[in-house]
C-alpha cells in the first residue's frame, strides 16, 4: 500500500463516524479503517440490552456495512490489529505484516474491560462484556432459572442484570462501593434505579468487599464476601469499568494522561496523529479546561464527526456537552454535563413523566442535569436543560424546581 491517505485504527463508533465525515467534507484520497474484529463496524449499546435476551439469532447492529463502505469508498481491514506506528515513515504496521501509510492518522481504539483482581481458583472464568463475541458468550449462559452474579453496579452491570432478569435468571448484584452508580449519577437517581431493580427481583449486596471467587467440584461458583456471606451462582459477569486502549500511543511515545492525551482540537503530541472516543482524554471548555475522558456512545459519535474536520485542517475546538444514557427496564436514565460534590442539587418532579435533578455550581451556573422516567418522558425537558448548560445560564433555583415554570422561558431570559 503506497497511498498516503487517512488511516483510522479502530473500527467502532468514533472511527466509523470519522471515516464517513471525511468523505462528507470532501476528502477524495484513500481512507483505510483497521479493525481487530471480524465484523463490520457495529453499535455497542445493544450488547448489554436486547442482544442478550431477544429471541432469534443475534447479529451486530452494523454502523457501516458493505454497501455504505463501497458508497463512500472506504477501505476496511478486519481481523487484523495495528502493532506499531512508525511516526517518521508515516505508516502503521499490522499483525499480518501489512504496512499502511498515512497522511493523517486517527486512533479510535476504544477501551478494554477492567479486570477484577481477586483471590480464588475461578478468577479467570468470570465473563466480561465489550465485544459482540463477549455478548454471545454471555447470552448463551443466560438461561431461565440460572443463578447469575453481576459484579459492578455501574451502567453496564445494571443493564446486564436487567437483561438477565428478562431472560428469567435469578440475579444478585455485588457492588463494593457504598451505593450503585457512584460515578456521575446523583444518589436520588441511584435510589430510583435500585428500587426498580429490586421490584424486578434483583438482589443486592452493596458496600461489601469481595474476598475470593472459587469454583466447586460441582461447577458452582462461590463468591465469598468480607461480611462473612457468600453468593452461590452458576455464572459470574463482571462490569467494573474500562481501561483506555493506548498501547499504540505508549509504544509510539505519544503523550498519555488517563488515555491518549489530546488537545482541544483532538490532536495528540504528534501533529499528524489524532485520537477520539473512549481512548482519549481532552480538555473541556465548559468546565474550565478540565481534562476528562468519556466512555459514552454520544461522545464517540460527536468526537468522530468532529475530528474529521480537524484532520482536514479545520482547527475547531471540541466542546460538545457530555451526555450519557442507560435503559433500565421500562425506564430511561440520562445524564448531561459534569457535576461536583459541592454542587447544589434541585429536584424537578414531572409526575408520571419522571424526575429531573439539576446541579448548580457555587457560582450559580447550571453545570449538569440528570433524569429518569419512562422512555421519552423526560426527553423534551432534558434537551432544554442541556441548552441551558451549554449557554452557561445562572437560573433561579425556584424556577428549576417548579414544573409549571417552562425551561424554554429560562432559556429565552
Amino acid at each position: 500500500m503506497k497511498d498516503y491517505g487517512m488511516v483510522i485504527v479502530g473500527a467502532g463508533e468514533a472511527g466509523a463516524r470519522a471515516a464517513v465525515e471525511l468523505r462528507t467534507q470532501g476528502w477524495t484520497g484513500a481512507i483505510t479503517m483497521i479493525g481487530n474484529e471480524r465484523w463490520h463496524p457495529y453499535e455497542r449499546p445493544p450488547l448489554s440490552k436486547h442482544q442478550l435476551y431477544e429471541a432469534g439469532e443475534p447479529a451486530p447492529t452494523t454502523i457501516l456495512g458493505s454497501d455504505r463502505l463501497n458508497e463512500h469508498n472506504i477501505g476496511l481491514l478486519t481481523s487484523d490489529a495495528a502493532v506499531r506506528i512508525n511516526r517518521q515513515a508515516h505508516n502503521v504496521e499490522l499483525v499480518s505484516g501489512i504496512q499502511v501509510p498515512y497522511e493523517r492518522l486517527l486512533l479510535a481504539t476504544g477501551a478494554n474491560p477492567r479486570k477484577l483482581s481477586v483471590q480464588g481458583n475461578a478468577a479467570e472464568e468470570m465473563l466480561y462484556l465489550r465485544t459482540f463475541a463477549d455478548a454471545i458468550r454471555i447470552r448463551e449462559q443466560l438461561q431461565p432459572g440460572k443463578r447469575v452474579a453481576v459484579i459492578g453496579g455501574g451502567f453496564i452491570g445494571l443493564e446486564v442484570a436487567a437483561s438477565a432478569v428478562t431472560k428469567g435468571c435469578e440475579v444478585t448484584l455485588v457492588e463494593v462501593a457504598p451505593r450503585i452508580l457512584m460515578r456521575g449519577v446523583p444518589e436520588q437517581i441511584a435510589v430510583m434505579v435500585e428500587e426498580r431493580h429490586r421490584a424486578a427481583g434483583v438482589k443486592f449486596k452493596i458496600g461489601v468487599m469481595i474476598e475470593s471467587v472459587d469454583k466447586e467440584v460441582s461447577g458452582e461458583y462461590v463468591i465469598s464476601l468480607a461480611d462473612g456471606t457468600t453468593v452461590n451462582c452458576d455464572v459470574i459477569i463482571t462490569g467494573i469499568g474500562a481501561i483506555p486502549e493506548m498501547t499504540l500511543a505508549v509504544t509510539s511515545e505519544l503523550e498519555v494522561d488517563n488515555g491518549v492525551k489530546v488537545s482541544e482540537l483532538l490532536v495528540t503530541s504528534d501533529p499528524d496523529i489524532f485520537a477520539a472516543g473512549d481512548c482519549c482524554s481532552f480538555p473541556h471548555p465548559l468546565y474550565g479546561g478540565k481534562r476528562i475522558r468519556l466512555e459514552a456512545w454520544r461522545n464517540a459519535q460527536d468526537q468522530g464527526t468532529h475530528v474529521a474536520g480537524n484532520m482536514l485542517g479545520a482547527a475547531v475546538p471540541y466542546s460538545a456537552l457530555p451526555w450519557f444514557w442507560s435503559d433500565q427496564y421500562d425506564q430511561t436514565l440520562q445524564v448531561a454535563g459534569l457535576s461536583e460534590t459541592t454542587d447544589t442539587t434541585v429536584e424537578r418532579d414531572l409526575g408520571e413523566a419522571g424526575k429531573l435533578f439539576f446541579h448548580v455550581a457555587t457560582d450559580g451556573r447550571l453545570v449538569s442535569v440528570s433524569g429518569m422516567g419512562p422512555s421519552g418522558g423526560i426527553a423534551k425537558e432534558f434537551r432544554l436543560a442541556e441548552m441551558l448548560i451549554e449557554k452557561q445560564v445562572r437560573p433561579e433555583l425556584a424556577a428549576l424546581s417548579d414544573p409549571s415554570r417552562r425551561l424554554k422561558e429560562l432559556l429565552r431570559a
